[in-house]
């Protein structure tokens, strides 16, 4: 299959989760060239990021005749939409919110003969490479997956994986790394920690790595994966490698607060993480601390975007630019005042 680098914007778009953090930046990269779009939303999803340009079908992506409607007339599908939760009172909602989504996306996807499938996967998907950089052939088991999303997102992404290699579904894969920037309004487990860390309510933290990129480049990382990636394939979009101490620095700073929070081993937070959980199944609240992302914690979570970087013309900008839009827009939406 040729790739879709020579064609100019015709015909509809489909992006899922564009009423999210990721979906609604690869929305606003394919309507500034020019491409219509419908985007496919719950009746009960906040529209705040939605524009109202954009055609909108309202569904769920679990009811798989609201996706066939959706389908009608597309031309190409950016399947942004997940569960990223990393703990739920039942966490085989995640599991199955992920798995059947993608599902019924891709498998009406072939149905409806589109040209071209964007599925943003994620690095969850990867193993701990054997140098100090994961990449894309570091795929991680299964039976390794920590926690029901990541378990969530290898299985998606083997279905996926199935599709293209014994039906010929037109996709190619990419996998972000830890997103930072604007109009994150869930806001995701990573700008939880932005919020709280800038309200001064992390004294104390657990060392980890994570690889940081602004929401706006790993959209355009997606767009260039459309344009120029090669079917089957897949790409890490990521950015820095960088400590969650530098992280947690640069938000001080940023907002001004002086001193800095304590860094704390495993083993003393693990109690706070169970009771956390343990409250949260009264109050329905997620937790901001949780046994699995401690478990995830104790890795570094480091990752090369070379191969996007080489073969898709993908740029980042410094860490630090994506954590400044960041904690502006936080603050001018109103979440630094709670």
């Amino acid at each position: 299959m040729s790739d879709a680098s020579g064609l100019a914007p015709n015909g509809l778009v489909l992006v899922t989760g564009a009423s999210g953090f990721v979906g609604s930046a690869v929305a606003n990269a394919l309507r500034t060239r020019g491409w219509p779009l419908r985007v496919l939303v719950r009746a009960s999803a906040r529209r705040v990021n939605i524009d109202p340009r954009d055609d909108i079908a309202i569904g769920d992506l679990r009811d798989r005749a609201a996706v066939r409607r959706a389908l009608v007339g597309v031309r190409h599908v950016f399947h942004v939409a997940a569960d990223y939760r990393l703990w739920a009172r039942d966490p085989t909602e995640i599991f199955a919110a992920n798995m059947e989504s993608a599902r019924n996306v891709m498998e009406e996807a072939l149905r409806a003969g589109v040209e071209r499938v964007i599925h943003t996967s994620s690095v969850a998907t990867l193993a701990r490479g054997a140098g100090a950089l994961a990449v894309e052939t570091d795929r991680l088991a299964p039976e390794r997956a920590v926690g029901a999303y990541k378990r969530s997102k290898v299985a998606v992404e083997r279905l996926v994986e199935d599709l293209a290699e014994k039906h010929g579904l037109p996709v190619v894969i990419v996998n972000p790394s830890t997103p930072v920037g604007p109009r994150d309004v869930r806001p995701t487990p990573t700008g939880r920690i932005i919020v709280e860390a800038a309200r001064g309510r992390m004294p104390a933290f657990v060392e980890t790595g994570l690889n940081f990129a602004h929401v706006d480049d790993v959209a355009e990382g997606h767009v260039a994966a459309f344009e120029r990636g090669r079917a089957g394939e897949r790409y890490i979009l990521g950015g820095d490698n960088v400590p969650l101490s530098d992280l947690l620095a640069e938000i001080a700073r940023l907002v001004g607060r002086r001193g800095r929070a304590v860094r704390l081993p495993h083993r003393l937070v693990y109690p706070f993480a169970l009771c956390a959980e343990l409250g949260a199944r009264f109050t329905g609240r997620e937790p901001f601390a949780t046994r699995d992302g401690l478990s995830m914690a104790r890795n570094y979570m480091y990752y090369s975007d070379e191969k996007a970087r080489r073969e898709l013309g993908y740029v980042s900008r410094p860490w630090r630019a994506g954590v400044a839009d960041a904690v502006d827009w936080f603050r001018q939406a109103g979440y630094l005042k709670r």
